[in-house]
């Protein structure tokens, strides 16, 4: 809004300036009084536009400022109680991530586990959208699979890099890894509380969710672990809806101190979907003291799940 008022008011500048140099000419070459005094009282209308104009961009640029003053004493407000409300909340859990959007996650994501007591025990990073087909010979001679379409070579890959995580298959891994698909930090094989997926993308041709995400999760689920889908605030293309269809936990706005709380909290025993987005309940599950979770139960869907 602000730019549009003063392109509004460099244009008005501009027809006034023609203005003068239209009375300057008029008065000069025709000298004629009417026409002159015409000009000058179209001039003087737009002058007092243009100062009504200037007068409202202060007033939201004094405005938006004032939203912005406030805007960063929330943010300073979100982080000195962070720790009020999640330290300890996940004292012993065991987490892993897998960051299917290819372009990261939010650098605080890990120190808000930690501190909630969480062990995050290892990271896993598609690269490049996972994007297989000047790949595929390679894959499958090296795999010792054939006869599979891109789509269908995705998605067995992906269940198989859920059964690497639980320790089930190693050797697919070590092959992705050596093709420069994927990125690995951490332990694999070790007992698992929950699986954060980090989905969302910012470009149309990124998007894997059929082919990707949704057999990672339902592999992880085939093995009895608690699935958190995440993504960021702004992301262009939303992975809420596929992954909700799963019937598993869901935070949109993890970008964000609220949808870092709402998943520490979520991954006690408090499954919904939470966040700012149309497809998000609420934006926090419900609080309580000490972190404490449902019938001492963890779980991270509609059922219970047990941990592996």
């Amino acid at each position: 809004m602000i730019i549009n008022l003063r392109y509004h008011i460099a244009s008005l500048v501009a027809v006034f300036l023609a203005l003068g140099l239209g009375i300057l000419v008029g008065s000069t070459m025709l000298g004629n009084d009417a026409l002159t005094k015409q000009q000058k009282q179209l001039a003087d209308k737009l002058m007092v536009q243009m100062e009504q104009l200037r007068q409202k961009n202060e007033a939201i640029e004094a405005r938006a400022n004032a939203l912005e003053m406030d805007n960063q004493k929330q943010k300073q407000f979100e982080k000195q109680v962070l720790p009020l409300l999640v330290r300890d909340r996940l004292s012993g859990y065991r987490l892993a991530i897998i960051e299917t959007n290819s372009y990261g996650f939010p650098d605080d994501l890990i120190s808000t586990l930690r501190l909630a007591g969480a062990e995050v025990t290892s990271i896993t990073t598609i690269l490049n959208g996972f994007y297989i087909n000047g790949q595929k010979e390679t894959l499958e001679r090296r795999l010792g699979w054939s006869n599979l379409s891109n789509e269908q070579l995705t998605t067995r890959l992906a269940g198989e890099i859920a059964r690497g995580l639980v320790g089930d298959n190693s050797k697919v891994l070590d092959i992705l890894v050596d093709e420069n698909l994927i990125k690995i930090t951490g332990d694999y094989g070790v007992p698992l509380d929950g699986v954060i997926i980090i989905g969302g993308s910012q470009d149309r041709d990124m998007v894997r969710v059929q082919t990707l995400d949704l057999p990672l999760i339902d592999t992880l689920l085939q093995f009895k672990i608690p699935v958190y889908g995440v993504e960021e605030t702004n992301v262009l293309y939303s992975y809420m809806p596929d992954y909700q269809k799963k019937r598993i936990t869901t935070v949109d706005n993890i970008d964000t101190i609220p949808g870092q709380v709402a998943l520490v909290v979520a991954l006690t025993g408090k499954p919904g979907h939470y966040g700012v987005k149309t497809t998000a309940q609420k934006l926090l599950p419900e609080l309580d003291e000490g972190g404490k979770p449902v019938d001492g139960k963890k779980t991270g869907s509609v059922g219970t799940r047990t941990r592996v």
